[in-house]
């Protein structure tokens, strides 16, 4: 009887982790700037944390981001200035598109 309570009491436990860790939900941030050629860099930035992405033509996006609000920063190529997108959200599981962000000369 007593193996019986310790094995059921482990099968629980086990039950309980394996679907603790299918409730993380992850997101992600996608957008192109214009023109491709005046972006030298994006980055996305939350607290003390950055992260760079990949350019494709002016393309950028953003995975595996836990849901909260985040800062993206692009880097300019002359003549074309730097510009910061603010107060971005995240939810569990769906992608924010930021759509055409258009750089100042």
């Amino acid at each position: 009887m007593r193996k019986q309570n310790i094995f059921i009491a482990a099968l629980l436990m086990i039950s309980v982790a394996i679907f603790a860790f299918t409730n993380i939900k992850l997101g992600g941030i996608t957008g192109k700037i214009t023109p491709a050629s005046g972006v030298a860099a994006v980055a996305l930035v939350a607290g003390t944390d950055t992260l760079k992405a990949d350019l494709n033509q002016g393309s950028f996006t953003f995975i595996n981001l836990k849901e909260g609000v985040y800062k993206v920063w692009i880097k300019g190529s002359a003549p074309y200035k730097d510009a910061t997108i603010e107060n971005v959200a995240v939810k569990d599981s769906s992608t924010t598109d930021l759509g055409e962000i258009k750089l100042q000369q």
